[in-house]
């Protein structure tokens, strides 16, 4: 008799094994094992040049590794990539839009990109023009966006075929505070309707407000995973990031900064 499968929630909405990437001599990644449970809001931290853009591009099938395994809530992004893309939504930093349609234009268009017919993707973009406070600028192109919207319409591209996991990689970078707001609430009732997020960004402080897992990398290496309670083990999770990564130089600075 075999044993009976486990249970959905009990499938990681993604699990990262041996991850490796090298670009010439330099390894970026360097076997990377990252288990993000459904459900959860999971905050990936680091310096610059950790690797962690080129670990989520990787794990949503943007760049192809050079070893290691990569599932997303059981399904194979590489040996079934069609099932697994269709199950995530995606914001990379510094990745082009296509700025030259308007924003209801360029949503509307993820939306059919993902299979979803037009009444549903009218339906779905009209919706999260409002939610991201982009109705006013819905027939705007792209390209005369600021760097804030521009980065929210990549966010409601990501969210239109309400995907089981949220990758997001420096989500608010350029973002004002009032929407930074926003996107934190969306995002949370995201997690609270089942979703998954997965938010990579430089803030300590916003990701311990935001995330109940996080992991730490540098030199393409995790350094430590968990809960976040349990990373920042008693301290706040800034602290335990320059305890873990190391770096940090005590100095006020060459005397000729000093005025007076």
């Amino acid at each position: 008799m075999t044993d009976a499968a486990p249970p959905a929630e009990s499938t990681p909405a993604l699990q990262i094994t041996g991850l490796r990437k090298a670009f010439g001599q330099k390894v970026a990644v360097d076997g990377v094992d990252l288990t993000v449970p459904a459900g959860s809001f999971y905050g990936l931290v680091g310096p610059n040049g950790a690797g962690k853009t080129t670990t989520l591009s990787m794990a949503t099938g943007l760049l192809r590794p050079d070893a290691g395994t990569i599932r997303v809530l059981g399904h194979d992004v590489w040996s079934d990539p069609t099932r697994a893309k269709a199950l995530v939504g995606v914001l990379s930093d510094g990745i082009a839009l296509f700025d030259r349609l308007t924003g209801e234009q360029l949503v509307t268009y993820h939306g059919l990109l993902n299979g979803m017919d037009r009444e549903t993707t009218a339906q779905r973009v009209g919706d999260l023009l409002d939610l991201l406070d982009l109705r006013s600028a819905g027939g705007t192109l792209v390209v005369d966006y600021s760097a804030g919207m521009t980065k929210k319409v990549a966010l409601a591209c990501a969210l239109v075929n309400a995907p089981r996991l949220l990758v997001l990689d420096e989500p608010f970078e350029s973002v004002d505070p009032i929407s930074a707001a926003n996107i934190r609430d969306i995002l949370h009732g995201y997690v609270e309707g089942g979703g998954t997020v997965i938010v990579s960004s430089h803030s300590m402080d916003l990701v311990q407000r935001m995330c109940d897992h996080v992991a730490v990398v540098a030199d393409g290496r995790v350094l430590a995973e968990g809960t976040t309670d349990a990373v920042r083990a008693g301290s706040t999770l800034e602290d335990r990031f320059v305890e873990l990564v190391g770096g940090r130089q005590h100095n006020e600075g060459p005397s000729w900064l000093r005025t007076s």
